[in-house]
């Protein structure tokens, strides 16, 4: 069974890369003249078919990614369940390529394989506006409403062209923003790390767009047709002021999201950018159907996967407890499902309809599923208008010693990636700074509980950076772990301090500190709530594969069936006609209706279609909550740990009025390993840190070059990871 299990692993993973490397050789061979003359006669062949040219593109050009996607579904579903460590990466002469490469505060930590794949997406822009440029200026045809110039109508085209590059930039930009459906799991992506893909490709697309619509209006205006040609819908061809609305929204989202603006106006940033569905209606209107399939796989996994996030937030789930933290944090406990495993630093998304109905905010998960069966904790720092008043409401109930009626939370997530990824190291090296201690609170409780089990991690080091003594208290959570040992796992501890001076009178040691911490617990919820309140958390693998193939069927069906109502095609027989059409002698059926019929059929197929995906995916959440309500339940424990009974082993350190000196550090963590180490360098805190040890990971390690011990004496090689969340 093992053997089969493998083989269909294989199988799969064989037919994802064709599939991928089919995608991406269409995309290639789309420019060249072969191509387009080949894909004519496909087109003409077929469309009097019941199978029609719309279903030809769907099937060629949006299907690939769209199928890639439910067979990683698939993988991933039969890939060994959590805990279960990868293979691993630290052998001598191992070549590493997610190594830091460009460090930089405007672009921010670029990888090796970030530049390869960044290059290779930039040298297919340039050969496909090459190809479509030369050809165009090989066979120049005036415009029929406009006396251009031969520089005017060769600027012209060329600022066509322009427009390809933008839809190619717009085909890619939903991916890496899809959470439930995201394919870049597959790669060992998070989403918190694919985010800045989406922005590049949107700040591509804006470029290429100002520069298409830009140099169009320029052309019009010094021809003296900008007021003819900017306002018209005509019949057949572009729909020029659908262009102009879709460059317009673009335009708005994009400075919108600039951090100068994201960040002090979160609000306005979310909100616009709800403009994206205006924006691609009318970029549909003004490209057409037949540039538009290349944009179908994203704008299709986009929907279904924003209507799987929308069924599954609306399950409303209650809070359990609270700790009040004197530093002003404050950790929630919630309730969940035990068949809800979820990895180390995965996060979710939370909304309090007390606080605020609209507002969603992420948060690292700081619970372990294996060590916290029925709960789920998330931790947070209180310094927006936002967690303030979450801290206010529940530190009023502690105050009055009432409890909080319906605090309602409702939850979308966990994400994360599908396996303990960090296992396979033989060390971690974990860097935090204030709040980004959270995704290690996970991490740490993982280890403590699966230490027996683990095979290659046998050293860890956690590296904490705190402004005051009161943020130490956020390892509360991990009390216990730091204060025994974890069976095959050596754990140190080193804590600065950076803001505070040493007392002769306090404490000096860590168990010392967080023994005296002020921690306020509150209890808010009942027995009750964890059968009818607890988190089920998204759908299985194979049911979302389900999910994408009854929502994709029924897109196609009725793209086929509404493109046959509204848009007639010729009987087979009269094939002098269609040699004529072929020849455009005679307008084909196509064209003999209106150019924004087919758009419509596109848009409703896809609403419809997505509404459906909706509907099952309702149907689906009910019966989960059905069965697990109707299952017998485990006995929860809710006994509160005891600190103050455990011995501590004082291993660790604090720094008081320091930094820390991540090169300094990390070579003393070096004269204590044995022998040729593969290090997992996790970091999650402010922008300056990352940069920080992004440039010393980068100083001690090639990166495209093969490792090799003997050539430096080093005994390690560095594997850097940023586990920051910034939207």
């Amino acid at each position: 069974e093992k053997m089969s299990k493998v083989f269909t692993l294989l199988m799969l993973r064989v037919l994802m890369s064709l599939l991928l490397m089919g995608w991406i050789s269409l995309w290639i061979i789309k420019p060249t003249t072969l191509w387009i003359q080949s894909w004519r006669q496909a087109e003409d062949t077929i469309k009097h078919t019941f199978f029609g040219y719309y279903g030809l593109n769907l099937a060629v050009f949006s299907f690939p990614p769209i199928a890639l996607s439910m067979i990683g579904l698939i993988y991933l579903s039969l890939l060994p369940q959590y805990h279960r460590p990868a293979s691993r990466g630290g052998k001598r002469g191992n070549v590493t390529v997610s190594r830091p490469a460009i460090i930089n505060s405007f672009i921010g930590i670029v990888s090796c394989f970030e530049i390869i794949a960044v290059l290779l997406f930039l040298l297919f822009l340039a050969w496909t506006f090459y190809a479509r440029v030369t050809n165009d200026l090989k066979k120049l045809m005036p415009v029929k409403t406009m006396n251009l110039e031969l520089w005017q109508l060769k600027y012209f085209r060329v600022a066509t062209r322009f427009g390809l590059l933008a839809e190619a930039c717009l085909s890619l930009l939903l991916f890496p923003v899809l959470r439930g459906l995201s394919m870049f799991r597959l790669l060992n992506i998070q989403f918190a790390a694919s985010v800045r893909y989406h922005v590049w490709l949107g700040t591509g697309l804006i470029f290429f767009a100002l520069v298409h619509g830009g140099s169009t209006l320029f052309i019009w205006t010094i021809t003296h047709h900008i007021e003819e040609e900017i306002w018209k819908w005509q019949r057949t061809g572009r729909v020029y002021i659908a262009g102009v609305i879709s460059l317009v929204t673009g335009l708005l989202m994009w400075i919108t999201s600039l951090p100068q603006i994201r960040r002090k106006k979160f609000e306005v940033f979310y909100y616009t950018h709800h403009l994206y569905i205006l924006f691609l209606v009318s970029f549909l209107f003004h490209a057409g159907d037949r540039h538009f399939y290349w944009i179908v796989p994203g704008v299709f996994l986009f929907g279904l996967d924003k209507i799987l996030r929308i069924v599954q937030s609306r399950s409303e789930s209650r809070l359990l407890s609270a700790r009040l933290l004197s530093c002003k944090a404050i950790e929630l406990v919630l309730p969940k499902d035990p068949r809800l495993h979820y990895t180390p630093s995965s996060f979710i998304f939370v909304n309090i309809p007390m606080v605020s109905y609209f507002q969603w905010h992420p948060f690292s998960i700081t619970s372990s599923s294996i060590v916290d069966k029925h709960t789920l904790s998330f931790m947070m720092k209180c310094e927006g208008k936002w967690t303030n008043s979450v801290y206010k409401k529940v530190e009023e109930a502690a105050i009055s010693d009432k409890k909080i009626e319906n605090m309602t939370v409702r939850v979308e997530g966990p994400y994360g990636l599908p396996s303990d990824d960090f296992i396979r190291y033989d060390t971690l090296f974990l860097v935090a700074g204030g709040i980004g201690i959270t995704p290690f609170l996970s991490i740490l409780q993982e280890l403590a509980a699966c230490g027996n089990r683990l095979k290659s991690l046998k050293r860890a080091q956690l590296v904490l950076a705190v402004r005051t003594f009161q943020e130490m208290n956020m390892l509360i959570p991990i009390y216990s772990i730091l204060f025994n040992p974890i069976h095959n796992l050596s754990l140190k501890v080193k804590v600065f301090v950076t803001q505070e001076k040493k007392h002769s009178n306090g404490p000096t040691i860590l168990h010392e500190f967080l023994a005296q911490s002020q921690v306020q617990s509150i209890h808010l919820g009942t027995d009750e709530d964890y059968s009818r309140f607890s988190i089920l958390g998204p759908e299985s693998f194979r049911r979302l594969a389900t999910l994408v193939l009854v929502t994709v069927v029924t897109f196609l069906s009725l793209l086929i069936g509404l493109s046959h109502f509204f848009i007639p095609s010729e009987h087979k027989k009269q094939s002098q006609s269609m040699k004529l059409a072929a020849s455009g002698a005679i307008k084909t059926a196509k064209e003999k209706v209106p150019s924004w019929v087919p758009d419509l059929v596109i848009i409703v197929s896809y609403a419809v279609a997505i509404t459906v995906g909706g509907l099952a995916a309702t149907l689906l959440q009910w019966r989960r909550q059905k069965q697990y309500r109707e299952a017998p339940k485990e006995e929860v424990d809710t006994m509160e740990r005891n600190f103050t009974e455990l011995i501590p082993i004082e291993e660790h350190e604090i720094h008081i009025g320091e930094r820390p000196k991540f090169e300094e550090i990390l070579s003393e963590f070096e004269k204590n390993l044995r022998g040729w180490s593969s290090i997992g360098v996790l970091v999650c805190g402010p922008e300056s840190m990352k940069e920080a040890v992004a440039s010393m990971c980068r100083q001690r390690s090639q990166c495209f070059g093969v490792e090799d011990s003997g050539r430096s004496n080093r005994k390690m090689n560095l594997n850097f990871h940023s586990l920051n969340f910034n939207l």
